[in-house]
């Protein structure tokens, strides 16, 4: 295991509600190849700040890597929801290209 995720799961467990420090975490075990942790990291953000729009985006990136396609699909469902009313027009775009693609 990399120092880096030693160091980002230390500080995840010190402080759980930061959720740059959990996006950071569900990042390193997606770029690492933890790709189940990473989706449960991502479930943990998305469960803990439910505004949060990158968890959605990049949790159903790493549903679709597990080849978990409905998953991915109800990521990307959520993350249009969740963007739609916070106004975020970019991250919005890229959830539901993410969708059309699994279409």
């Amino acid at each position: 295991m990399s120092q880096r995720l030693d160091t980002l799961r230390s500080l995840v467990a010190q402080n759980p509600a930061d959720t740059r420090i959990g996006y950071m975490l569900g990042m390193e075990l997606m770029n690492t190849g933890d790709l189940e942790g990473a989706a449960e990291q991502f479930r943990r953000l998305a469960a803990a700040d439910p505004d949060f729009a990158p968890a959605y985006f990049h949790g159903g990136q790493t549903m679709e890597r597990l080849g978990r396609i409905e998953e991915a699909r109800q990521m990307y469902r959520v993350g249009i929801e969740v963007t739609t009313r916070s106004g975020d027009s970019h991250t919005r775009s890229e959830l539901e290209a993410a969708l059309e693609m699994l279409a």
